[in-house]
């Protein structure tokens, strides 16, 4: 214990520098006054990891060619689950007039028309999943445990559904299509209708938020679960328990710990999925 954290939630909350073992510190500079922190070097580190990654696989695949390694194929095969089993399905293929064989041809030859989209939902994927694995090693921290950092990436996501419907219908069209068409009386339409686009308006913030608040309480539980085992071994460190308690508190640690990195995959994935949904319910509307 005397080697480590003095705060046990170290991985989820932002500082001006890294904790150490020894309870050293490295500190991080403040440019321009602008302080760095952990969090922000931790997401830059996620970024440049990213574009490494796929700028290499691109290269890999330019021209049809078929990718080899299993560094490569690791990398590959998520993205071709992502796009044939997550965008495709959820987003489908729209609106499109079948009386225009040109048209059906063009897209058949770009591809699938919900590929669009791919490219976001696919850097919501990577970005939190890579957030995530960082909150794996030691000194190291999850920024997607920080809920500033949860809530700017709902909030992108929320951006780029404005953005995607309004493109697909029309900016003013995209908002007046929150509320169903409803085949009713005129007067009964006119109190009606402005009610229900009110609560479909307040439902369309609150998911938005909620998908922040969802992906922060998650990862910020595994890190919770994690102090609470190290706990056990400091309220035992000057009783007779401490022989069984530590051991089992450690086993419990790495346990936990596998199920974080398993909880890593299934939170980017879920927060992916989710903007998925709210892409396809934006572009094709009721």
């Amino acid at each position: 214990m005397a080697a480590g954290h003095a705060d046990k939630f170290h991985h989820v909350r932002d500082f001006p520098h890294f904790e150490l073992p020894w309870q050293l510190k490295l500190h991080l500079p403040d440019i321009f006054g602008l302080q760095i922190s952990k969090f922000m070097l931790l997401q830059l580190v996620a970024v440049i990891f990213i574009f490494l990654v796929f700028r290499g696989l691109a290269k890999r695949a330019a021209g049809g060619q078929v990718v080899t390694g299993r560094w490569w194929n690791f990398w590959e095969s998520i993205v071709l689950y992502m796009r044939d089993q997550v965008v495709r399905p959820t987003i489908g293929e729209g609106h499109h007039d079948d009386d225009h064989s040109h048209t059906n041809h063009q897209e058949r030859k770009v591809g699938h028309p919900a590929d669009k989209y791919l490219p976001f939902v696919l850097s919501c994927f990577f970005y939190v999943l890579i957030c995530n694995l960082l909150g794996v090693f030691p000194w190291m921290g999850s920024a997607t445990g920080e809920l500033n950092v949860t809530i700017a990436l709902a909030f992108t996501t929320f951006c780029a559904v404005v953005y995607f419907g309004s493109k697909e219908q029309g900016p003013i069209q995209f908002w007046l299509s929150l509320a169903p068409p409803m085949e009713l009386p005129l007067a009964l339409k006119l109190v009606l209708v402005p009610m229900i686009w009110l609560i479909e308006l307040a439902g369309f913030l609150i998911k938005h938020a909620v998908l922040a608040i969802r992906l922060f309480a998650n990862i910020m539980a595994g890190h919770t679960v994690i102090a609470v085992f190290l706990g056990f071994i400091a309220m035992t460190a000057d009783s007779g328990m401490w022989a069984i308690v530590m051991p089992s508190s450690i086993i419990a640690q790495i346990l936990v710990g596998l199920l974080e990195l398993f909880v890593a995959f299934l939170q980017a994935y879920v927060f992916a999925f989710l903007a998925t949904l709210f892409i396809g319910a934006a572009v094709n509307p009721h």
